[in-house]
């Protein structure tokens, strides 16, 4: 027999970690099963990696298209996964509800959040994947250093990942829906993503390299295509991003 006043399983919330990897598996699930999310995160940056190899219609400088574009496509899939679905994903739930539930866990917010952004991590893994086998398929030769390419991607995923928890948290679903796709939009065009910085005005060039998807396509391509060693700088931008992005979010979200 049990002895009184005393539980089993005892009552209580579940260590920190695990709670963290339990919503943040969840997360992951529910990522992969959204055909929307995955057009965006998967489908249009293989097409446009596709398309803009084969096809002269940007002028990419000397040697190869696809080494120009491979660095700027990964760019886009952390920018499409991190920011744009995440962004848009997180507005819903918060409309319908589910934001709300949660809050009345003892899953802290700053917790939600990292579970997000490791449930990012994770697609980003499988697009990464995707890309590159797409990528060398089409005669890409990738150079530079394998730990200079992770930090980059972490870093600009930390980035992204911030911005688009702060719009989600702070905006409307329909208006996340609308900013989050506009900013994809421009960013795509601007962000050195497939056309060159370098094509743009001296002045806008030094606004534009200062964006998150400029010093993350730029950084893969210092990286990637000429063989640069740390781009320190860029890395210390996207800290920036990720650092600011990241506060914010966490003072400024609403679970409602």
């Amino acid at each position: 027999m049990t002895a009184t006043g005393t539980y089993s399983p005892r009552p209580g919330a579940a260590p920190l970690a695990r709670m963290i990897a339990a919503q943040a598996v969840l997360e992951t699930k529910m990522l992969l099963r959204n055909g929307e999310q995955l057009l965006l995160t998967v489908v249009i940056p293989t097409l446009l990696l596709v398309l803009f190899s084969t096809v002269d219609v940007v002028d990419t400088g000397d040697g190869e298209t696809v080494d120009f574009l491979a660095p700027g496509i990964l760019a886009l899939a952390v920018m499409s996964t991190a920011f744009t679905g995440q962004a848009i994903a997180t507005g819903f739930e918060r409309r319908y509800g589910v934001l709300k539930r949660l809050a009345a866990s003892p899953l802290p917010r700053w917790g939600l959040m990292t579970a997000k952004t490791l449930s990012v991590l994770v697609t980003e893994v499988l697009q990464v994947v995707l890309v590159t086998a797409i990528a060398l398929a089409l005669g890409w030769s990738p150079q530079g250093s394998p730990l200079a390419v992770l930090l980059l991607l972490v870093l600009g995923t930390a980035a992204f990942s911030g911005l688009g928890l702060l719009m989600a948290g702070t905006l409307k679903a329909e208006a996340t829906l609308a900013a989050a796709n506009l900013v994809f939009l421009l960013l795509l065009v601007g962000g050195g993503v497939v056309v060159p910085l370098d094509r743009f005005p001296d002045a806008a060039q030094d606004v534009l390299g200062l964006l998150p998807i400029s010093a993350l396509s730029e950084g893969l391509r210092d990286v990637l295509q000429h063989g640069a060693g740390m781009p320190w700088g860029n890395l210390g931008i996207l800290a920036v991003w990720a650092v600011a992005g990241l506060a914010a979010a966490g003072k400024f979200f609403r679970w409602e």
